[in-house]
């Protein structure tokens, strides 16, 4: 697609997002009493034809209501429902207008009735979920409610999307304990510590800036029935083949002024406890990003790629967590928090791979046999000072994360025997602040982030590998690979915000700077490899002025925001003093967001960005790095610059009255980039990797449809995914220039459905397919589906047995592979007590061994996982 077709294409959909918006109708106004007194909380309805709801407003504080809707009817029904007052029905016509109505007193006459809480209720931007109706026999924590609300997803890690984005905060009572990390309470507390689950439309984080700086995100609230809560939970199981155990103590106290939530877990059952302490909300992730102290793998064992489903079949682990959470609150809306977490782990992984590298002229095959035991000891502390209140805003927030990781790993490739060893550690300081404060008519906002970090990593392998780069074409027993990388990154910035009239101005200027320093040696049998090829002293420096003007319009229905970031970039680096580069980069990086709420169920957005992207250490050293055992790499002097356009169209439904939640997005970008990297993959599947100046293009094209309705009636949820993607682009493999192509298309299906109050269904069916095209030549297609029935049944109170049954079908290079897996559970609940006794039996089946396909740029891997055994398994749950 060329950039004129881009630019039409774009200004196509532009007009027609305009034509929708301005084809709406809106009827608006204010509703009186008898004595001309504003009356609020009252419901405006408005009906076609046939009584289907077209579309719904509530009368606010001032009595006003604003109700938009799309129809091609003439005339519309207009109903006013309200406690105490005379129905109200008229026909009006369809074109916007301003309609006040006068609503006489009547006397409600009140029968024996039951009352039914509703299962969603919509009041402004917040959406309440009735916990109790969607809750089922089985059910324990507030997790296992979450993932059955409509409009809710939550992948695999624990991650909550909204209407398909993700969440971001994750608040308790309106108070963010966790700091993103909020898998801890989802999978802890229990469900009936909590009356309703909140979605906060359009949320703003940051109190004073609510009415200035509008959001597109929502965020989660937990609303507890209790104002004090001393609740929690204990688990305690053990079992066989082999010995199996399973511990977990997470108290919880929530009360108006304190939270606290401790945690300490350990298990070797495939519990992969270490995604309870991941940042998880959109917020925090990018704070992490900008503050610039992630972790970085610089080197690594081969690895064996892992299979896509519940790592309680696979993941063979001996896992110890302590998680330790305390927010207090102090005077004056200050609040207190502190954040540690210690995990120490142990994985070991068994499997075999088939790679297929695919090249223009030729396939390269390669076997490997792989055991691999990574160890892990990571902590991380936070400690927070925090003051959100609607007058100023006040939070810093100090930071230390520590890993002292180690990996080994044993390798069989063609009858040869590779051992590795892997010291990978990282240190981590890091102190973010941030006040906003007011200066007359307008808002300051200072921000400055410091962060310090050490990443020290080191790998042995023997036998030695490539001999003809490393030894002379001559066999060596071991190679030695060293790296220290070192960062002091420091951002800082000052803006300024006003409100005029509907439009909000921010304006800001800031400095950032980066100074980053890599040290790698080489070593064969202890020696050291004394050429500047196999070496690297590399310091680069980053430099960054910049100039940002905000500007965003909001009214009843519209949202622009329009970023105009004009930015100044000096880059300097060398290595070895041997030579020192200089590059001065002025760029501007437009980006313009649109959203129209077309009524109160229909809502459309667009979005253009363009962002730029160069060369940082990890793209820019020359001299070599060995990676892993088979491969080495390193960066010509090319400066690596890279523009990406980035434009989407997205359609959001969502009927809280109907319990209908809709999505469809549409994402376009085409990255242009001034290198091509060349691999060169030789007969026993090593790499080399560097990078030559070509210009290129990269394209991605991806669409995600999602669909959920909940059934009151049957207590019944259905949700409906799916996506398709394509990617195109070049690259060099042993030295031919390819043009690649990738495809893949998901469909997934879930339902949840409570038949009868004695017997439950869960069904998941999901489906990948996957294809490779290099130059003119089509590659297999790859299909992985993945099929789950659980069914559920109480046949006594207190009594609850479960059927899990999985299907998986994977077709691999010659064949499909299809594996089974069933479980059984017994659960007997001593209500009294509020204790669980549970009988686990997994694997009955006993299957041994998975294989799954993974498609990359240009290769194919097979892999065979060994899984876990059949195991028996008893355990004891108490709620606290």
């Amino acid at each position: 697609m060329t950039r004129e077709k881009i630019i039409r294409f774009n200004i196509f959909l532009f007009l027609l997002f305009t034509a929708i918006s301005f084809a709406q109708t809106k009827i608006s106004g204010n509703l009186f009493d008898n004595e001309n007194n504003l009356v609020s909380n009252v419901t405006v309805v408005i009906y076609d034809n046939n009584d289907n709801i077209l579309s719904y407003s509530i009368s606010d504080l001032e009595g006003f209501y604003n109700v938009k809707f799309t129809t091609n009817l003439k005339e519309v029904k207009l109903l006013i429902k309200a406690f105490n007052y005379e129905v109200v029905s008229e026909i009006v016509s369809n074109e916007t207008q301003i309609k006040n109505f006068s609503l006489k007193p009547t006397v409600t006459n009140l029968r024996e009735v039951i009352v039914k809480e509703s299962v969603i209720r919509k009041k402004g931007d917040t959406l309440s979920y009735n916990v109790a109706s969607f809750a089922s026999e089985k059910d324990r924590t507030i997790a296992d409610i979450i993932a059955k609300m409509p409009g809710i997803d939550v992948l695999p890690d624990g991650k909550i999307l909204y209407q398909g984005k993700p969440i971001n905060k994750y608040y308790i009572e309106g108070l963010d304990l966790l700091e993103g990390k909020y898998n801890l309470a989802n999978k802890n507390l229990p469900y009936n510590q909590v009356s309703k689950v909140q979605i906060l439309e359009n949320h703003q984080p940051i109190k004073v800036l609510d009415s200035l700086v509008f959001s597109e995100n929502a965020a989660l609230n937990i609303k507890l029935k209790n104002n004090v809560s001393v609740t929690g939970q204990a688990e305690l199981g053990v079992g066989m083949n082999p010995i199996l155990y399973e511990a977990n103590i997470t108290p919880l106290l929530f009360t108006k002024t304190k939270q606290i939530l401790s945690s300490y877990q350990t298990n070797n059952i495939g519990n992969n406890i270490n995604n309870q302490i991941k940042t998880l909300t959109l917020e925090d992730l990018i704070d992490n990003f900008d503050n610039n102290n992630e972790k970085e793998d610089w080197l690594s064992i081969q690895g064996i790629s892992t299979p896509n489903f519940s790592e309680k079949r696979w993941l063979d682990n001996r896992s110890h967590l302590i998680s330790m959470n305390f927010l207090q609150k102090l005077k004056n809306e200050y609040q207190l928090k502190s954040n540690i977490s210690y995990s120490n782990d142990y994985f070991l992984q068994n499997g075999n791979t088939t790679t297929q590298y695919f090249t223009s002229l030729d396939t390269i095959r390669l076997s490997e046999t792989k055991q691999n035991r990574l160890f892990g000891n990571n902590l991380e502390t936070n400690l927070i000072l925090e003051r959100n209140s609607k007058k100023n805003y006040l939070k810093n927030k100090f930071q230390f994360k520590g890993f002292w990781d180690s990996q080994t790993g044993f390798l069989n490739q063609n009858s040869i025997q590779i051992n590795q060893r892997l010291t990978n550690h990282f240190f981590s300081f890091n102190n973010n602040f941030k006040s906003i404060f007011t200066l007359g008519k307008q808002l300051v906002t200072f921000h400055s982030n410091i962060s310090l970090n050490k990443t020290p990593q080191s790998i042995i392998i023997n036998p030695g590998q490539f001999p003809d780069f490393l030894n002379n074409g001559n066999a060596y027993e071991q190679t030695n690979q060293s790296v220290v990388n070192k960062v002091f990154f420091t951002n800082n910035a000052l803006s300024f915000t006003k409100a005029l009239k509907k439009f909000s101005i921010n304006q800001r200027v800031g400095f950032l700077y980066e100074n980053e320093n890599l040290d790698s040696q080489i070593f064969t049998n202890l020696i050291l490899v004394d050429d500047v090829e196999f070496q690297n002293k590399f310091n680069w420096n980053n430099a960054k002025i910049y100039s940002q003007t905000q500007v965003q319009y909001k009214n009843e229905s519209w949202r622009f925001d329009v970023n105009l970031p004009i930015n100044y970039y000096n880059f300097a680096w060398n290595n070895f003093q041997d030579y020192k580069e200089n590059k001065n980069r002025f760029i501007f990086e437009p980006r313009i967001s649109i959203s129209n709420e077309i009524t109160s169920f229909w809502k459309i957005s667009t979005n253009y960005n363009r962002s730029y992207q160069f060369g940082n250490v990890n793209q820019l050293y020359n001299g070599y790095i060995l990676t892993g055992y088979r491969n080495i790499q390193r960066y010509n002097s090319v400066f690596p610059e890279m523009i990406n356009d980035g434009f989407s169209f997205g359609i959001n439904y969502r009927n809280p009255v109907k319990s209908w939640f809709g999505s469809f997005f549409y994402t376009y970008s085409i990255l242009q980039n001034n290198i091509l990297y060349s691999v060169s993959i030789n007969q026993f599947g090593a790499s080399e990797l560097q990078t030559f100046r070509f210009d290129n293009e990269r394209k991605n094209h991806n669409l995600n449809f999602k669909l959920s309705k909940y059934i009151s009636e049957i207590k019944s949820t259905f949700t409906l995914n799916s996506s398709f993607s394509k990617a195109t682009f070049f690259q060099l493999v042993n030295n031919n220039l390819n043009e690649i192509s990738n495809n893949n298309s998901v469909f997934e299906l879930k339902i949840n459905s409570e038949v009868t109050d004695k017997f439950e269904v869960e069904l998941k069916s999901k489906v990948v397919f996957s294809k490779n095209k290099i130059q003119e030549t089509e590659n297999k297609m790859i299909t992985n589906q993945l099929h789950s029935f659980n069914l559920n049944f109480y046949p006594k109170e207190n009594h609850y047995l479960a059927l899990k049954y999985e299907f998986l079908i994977n077709n691999s290079f010659t064949t499909n592979v299809k594996s089974d897996f069933l479980d059984f559970l017994y659960r007997y609940t001593w209500k009294k007590k509020n204790i669980d006794f549970e009988f686990q039996l997994n694997n009955i089946f006993s299957t041994e061994s998975y294989t799954t396909i993974a498609v990359s740029d240009f290769s194919y891997t097979e892999t065979n996982f060994q899984l876990r055994p059949r195991q028996v398994f008893f355990k004891m749950r108490f709620s606290l």
